[in-house]
């Protein structure tokens, strides 16, 4: 089982996660929302090593977070993956914008001179933006939208520049998500919870949720669950070659 989009640290005892992961093998994408958590998040991650940490700002915290992007580039070198990072066109947000901007255009350069990373990527309401800005940065690395919400336009701007996609039950059980999951070139789908912000059957989605999805990616692709788990793993392991190692930094 593979959850390539998960805020570990954020459960309420983030170390009984961790131990559930090892006990049922799950590989696991702890991504984090500022660099400050880096230490903390990745040292969650030391006894498991199916467990690897994203190095992240998220476009919520990027105004009040903007001066820690000198941590970003210090603890870059000690993952290969990063995450999570993006934009956020939220109303709400109108007035954060430009700090976003400045803030993922800030990461996307790191990551090009830091020879690329693997990037988990918010893109609410901003997918066009996203793409534009990673069109601009085509060295930075691979990119994966996590719960891409954009318009069918969009999708196949994303799938031509190569972007790949992880996508939960949330996305899987709405028809537009299921749209939009249909046209998602199967060998660049991986799955994910967004825990514990997502939820799963009324409360805080886990890894080990991550079967709901796999049964529903099983009824889109047509495929057993079997099959489909495969596939899965499949692109697990060519995302993880696709910057010339396995991707095993990350880990501690």
């Amino acid at each position: 089982m593979i959850d390539l989009h998960c805020h570990v640290d954020l459960y309420p005892k983030p170390m009984e996660v961790v131990s559930k992961v090892a006990a049922l093998n799950i590989f696991v994408l702890s991504v984090t929302t500022t660099p400050s958590a880096w230490p903390g998040t990745s040292a969650l991650a030391k006894s498991s090593p199916m467990i690897k940490t994203a190095l992240g700002l998220h476009p919520q915290l990027a105004s009040e977070r903007m001066r820690e992007l000198k941590l970003f580039d210090q603890y870059l070198s000690e993952t290969d993956w990063v995450g999570e990072v993006g934009l956020d066109g939220s109303p709400e947000l109108r007035n954060s914008w430009d700090d976003q901007v400045k803030v993922f255009q800030h990461i996307l350069e790191s990551c090009s001179r830091a020879g690329g990373r693997i990037l988990s990527i918010h893109s609410r309401r901003a997918s066009d933006q996203v793409i534009s800005a990673l069109r601009s940065a085509p060295d930075a690395g691979v990119p994966v939208l996590h719960w891409f919400s954009g318009s069918k336009k969009s999708l196949e701007s994303a799938i031509d520049f190569g972007c790949w996609f992880s996508v939960g039950w949330p996305m899987l059980s709405s028809q537009k998500g299921l749209e939009l999951v249909e046209r998602m070139p199967r060998d660049r789908v991986l799955t994910e919870t967004d825990g514990p912000f997502a939820e799963f059957e009324g409360k805080p989605a886990s890894p080990w949720n991550i079967g709901s999805a796999v049964t529903a990616l099983a009824r889109i692709w047509k495929l057993d669950v079997a099959a489909t788990e495969s596939q899965l793993c499949e692109n697990l392991e060519r995302l993880r070659k696709t910057l010339g190692s396995s991707s095993d930094k990350g880990s501690s």
